[in-house]
């Protein structure tokens, strides 16, 4: 019997009984393709609430404003960050090298046990100083002056007084006060040594007189600083502001 090109037996030999194609004729074409999907549209991307620019990055290019942290960059703002943000290294002076500029450090003091202090404090306390007796052993330590004010003693966690240079390590010069002393830095460079009102009192350079309460005493490079029964502090400054 005849078959027509969809496949179809036909009784009929010119056209196909069941659905009427021309017997012989071309195979009809296949079904035409679906058109193509377009692609969804994403979201459009946020823009910069202050002025509406399309965001391209982390920053708006337009005013600065952060998308993370939603702040836009103020002069306020850049003031704040730049006052709490780490010191330059200052620039060598002109002339010198940055290896020369390096190599000189800036004012510290020198923390030591004075033997011949102690002494000193010994022969004027007579049978009072009994119960002291001189460290067998006690590292020199230098500290850095830096900031306006260095304080000398011993630290008090009650009190909330750290002083930054702290003699409460052992072996702890029981003859300090809290807070015992203070350096002072002036706009010039220089130092100047203040005793606040301290229970045993502040000498320097190998005097035995104490200093005045709450007058400050000028000091110079190699000054040495006495407190305690035995801490002497040597200092070493140099020109220029701390």
């Amino acid at each position: 019997m005849p078959i027509c090109p969809r496949g179809h037996t036909s009784r009929s030999a010119d056209r196909c009984d069941v659905c009427g194609d021309p017997i012989g004729g071309p195979p009809p074409a296949p079904p035409a393709a679906p058109p193509p999907v377009p692609p969804a549209a994403g979201p459009d991307p946020p823009t910069c609430p202050h002025c509406g620019t399309p965001r391209s990055g982390r920053f708006c290019e337009a005013d600065g404003y952060d998308f993370d942290t939603g702040t836009l960059y103020t002069v306020e703002l850049a003031i704040d960050r730049a006052a709490r943000a780490v010191p330059l290294v200052p620039q060598p002076r002109t002339g010198s090298s940055p290896a020369a500029q390096a190599a000189q450090p800036g004012p510290s003091a020198l923390v030591a046990a004075d033997r011949a202090y102690f002494d000193t404090v010994v022969a004027e306390m007579g049978e009072d100083a009994a119960g002291f007796a001189f460290p067998p052993y006690c590292p020199e330590r230098r500290v850095p002056l830096t900031g306006g004010e260095v304080r000398i003693g011993r630290r008090s966690a009650s009190r909330g007084i750290v002083p930054e240079i702290d003699l409460s390590a052992p072996p702890e010069d029981p003859g300090v006060s809290h807070l015992h002393a203070v350096l002072l830095a002036r706009p010039d460079g220089t130092w100047t040594l203040v005793d606040p009102g301290s229970t045993n009192g502040t000498t320097v350079n190998g005097g035995t007189a104490p200093i005045p309460v709450n007058a400050p005493v000028p000091m110079a490079d190699g000054d040495r600083i006495h407190v305690g029964v035995w801490t002497t502090i040597t200092l070493s400054l140099q020109e220029g502001p701390p």
